[in-house]
């Protein structure tokens, strides 16, 4: 008998191997799992993976960071892009290499999106210890800074023998292709393991396809959820962001229209349907819209699809005011499916929606007319001041935020892309959008992590090429991590950038003035005598700070020179930025108010006029809270 096959390869070599040969398979179309590696190095992996990918340039495309938690932001908003069907891996050195992944890792897990880390590790022979950067632990020696990254991964493994690489790749792989369990998986790489040799079987670095399931229903399951559907008279769906992972926006389409059911979006589902969609009635929850928060109010049946019911979707369990609402969860995920006592209904969305619309169909089910008159003359009133907030008549005047949002409505079509992911833009954008296609909003709200825009539109843009894709950032959040600007121009990834210049947290800065804390310490300006952040605004000029990292930089100082910039940023072919000052005075802010409630708690017992007015406000709302069971 012969012995199989086998290569002599250091553990990185194989595993980079063994990487640009993985692929996914859904729906009869296969793509490579892994499109790029990300990487910064340093003493912990240079010699290893580092080696590595020069030895197989051809079979590993490599795309160079400035920041380690910007890289797998950027990894994130590529498998975002690519229906979570491909993504990215990041190399890292050990020590503040490998901590600096931990907030992207948290990101990618929370919002369910696979991304691949593999850190340094320090010697697992200790030859020398402590060596540079090891966190020496007392208690156990088998600790390292990289155990950080265990709480926030889906897998985690060390790889402290090159024999230990073949199983937990493999395990590796199942995780990102889980549509229930994937988020980020680490991989912690010791950096003397990486560089030490082995034989390894010619078969793991065969083709391997990994098929991304869509299950179905189970029947009895699914004969409740219809036989729920049919006996509610006020239903209304919330499609989360499982709704995209999916594709099941067609699916859903068709549900809606053969039902007439309308259809609330959470952040991450907004685009399930196209804005215009007789069905669609918007965001919903604290930064939903009127309509939609008013049928959640007196919905008799919710239907959760692909959602997780977040304190945002439910107004913090104080949305759902009738008393006799029921839910029903249409969900990939089993811990998601009982939220809120629901029916589960454990499926693929897609899968499941048109199983629901099958089954429903056989009864000829359709919900009122009266109850589609009744939120169709919402949705339109509430297009009106969609309207009102974007409209600027005087085009000579500094523009508000939401009027920014109008003019960047004004030159996208259904191929654009926005990115944004905190501050006070996506409040407005959940509001007021009007997302043209499936994939065009894409808000990072699961997280809600400031920096995560330039980064992810980078990541994007690499998934989609040939479209348009904004960045929509504020100033706190370009100040938290403009340094991928110097990748995307490296690179020639034309990413574009809208830089909204607020002169602080103007999110927070809100929210501190209703909590009773007096928008302390939330604008950038120079401190007052009582020590106070109330002063001249600060001198900076993000503007120049751009420019001087690579991007090209267009200024508008009015509506009318915003709408040209615009214009002019969407037609170029290198990275672009504009960059803009906004009317933040509250009596012309422009924007909608919030149309439900978010518990931030409020200081129980305070001497401060504005604190003592903000508890009995938040105890008032306290008192409606209720749980579901």
């Amino acid at each position: 008998m012969t012995s199989p096959a086998s290569q002599r390869l250091t553990v990185a070599q194989a595993l980079v191997r063994f990487l640009s040969a993985q692929y996914t398979e859904r729906d009869g179309v296969r793509q490579r799992l892994i499109g790029a590696t990300w990487g910064i190095f340093g003493h912990g992996n240079v010699a290893g993976i580092g080696q590595a990918l020069v030895e197989y340039a051809g079979d590993m495309p490599y795309h160079q960071g400035r920041n380690e938690q910007a890289m797998v932001h950027a990894a994130v908003g590529y498998a975002r892009q690519s229906n979570r069907l491909s993504t990215h891996a990041v190399t890292t050195s050990i020590g503040p290499g490998a901590t600096n992944l931990v907030t992207g890792a948290a990101l990618a897990t929370v919002n369910h999106l696979p991304v691949l880390l593999l850190p340094g590790d320090v010697f697992a022979a200790r030859p020398a210890d402590p060596v540079l950067q090891q966190l020496e632990v007392p208690y156990a020696g088998d600790v390292s800074v990289n155990d950080c990254l265990r709480p926030v991964s889906k897998y985690f493994d060390r790889i402290t023998r090159p024999e230990a690489l073949i199983p937990a790749a493999l395990q590796a792989m199942r995780v990102l292709t889980d549509p229930v369990d994937t988020g980020a998986v680490t991989l912690a790489l010791p950096q003397d393991v990486q560089a030490e040799a082995c034989d390894w079987p010619e078969e793991f670095f065969a083709e391997r396809v990994w098929t991304v399931r869509r299950p179905g229903a189970d029947p009895a399951e699914l004969a409740e959820a219809v036989t729920a559907i049919r006996a509610a008279r006020r239903p209304l769906l919330v499609a989360g962001g499982g709704v995209h992972h999916s594709r099941a926006e067609a699916a859903l389409a068709e549900f809606a229209e053969a039902t007439g059911i309308p259809v609330a979006a959470t952040q991450s589902g907004k685009g399930s349907l196209r804005w215009d969609h007789p069905q669609d009635v918007g965001g919903i929850g604290h930064t939903g819209t009127a309509t939609a928060d008013e049928l959640a109010r007196t919905a008799d049946l919710v239907i959760g699809v692909g959602t997780r019911y977040t304190d945002f979707t439910t107004a913090s369990g104080t949305l759902f005011e009738n008393p006799d609402v029921r839910f029903l969860n249409l969900t990939i995920a089993p811990f998601d499916g009982h939220k809120l006592a629901g029916l589960p209904l454990i499926a693929d969305a897609r899968s499941g929606l048109e199983e629901l619309t099958e089954g429903l169909q056989m009864h000829r089910h359709r919900v009122a007319e009266a109850y589609v008159a009744e939120y169709t003359e919402g949705k339109a009133h509430w297009e009106r001041r969609v309207d009102a907030s974007y409209a600027a008549d005087d085009p000579g005047v500094r523009p508000t935020q939401p009027q920014v949002l109008g003019a960047l409505d004004g030159v996208v079509d259904e191929t654009d892309v926005i990115v944004n992911a905190a501050g006070s833009l996506p409040g407005d954008l959940h509001k007021l959008w009007r997302a043209r296609s499936r994939d065009q909003y894409h808000l990072e709200y699961g997280y809600s992590c400031m920096g995560y825009e330039i980064p992810a539109a980078i990541g994007v843009k690499l998934a989609a090429p040939d479209r348009p894709v904004w960045a929509l950032v504020g100033d706190g959040t370009y100040l938290m991590m403009p340094t991928e600007i110097v990748t995307a121009v490296q690179e020639g990834v034309a990413i574009k950038m809208v830089l909204v210049q607020n002169h602080g947290y103007a999110s927070i800065g809100g929210l501190s003035e209703s909590v009773g804390a007096e928008g302390f310490a939330t604008a950038y300006r120079y401190p007052a005598e009582d020590g106070r952040y109330t002063g001249a605004p600060l001198p900076v000029d993000l503007a120049a700070n751009a420019a001087s990292l690579g991007m090209r930089v267009l200024r508008a100082r009015t509506v009318g020179e915003l709408r040209t910039a615009l214009a002019e940023a969407r037609a170029a072919d290198t990275p672009t930025c504009v960059y803009v000052e906004t009317e933040t005075a509250d009596s012309v802010s422009g924007a909608p108010l919030a149309q439900a409630w978010w518990d931030v708690p409020v200081a129980e017992t305070a001497t401060r006029t504005p604190a003592v007015k903000a508890r009995e406000l938040y105890e008032r709302h306290v008192s409606t809270r209720r749980r579901h069971l």
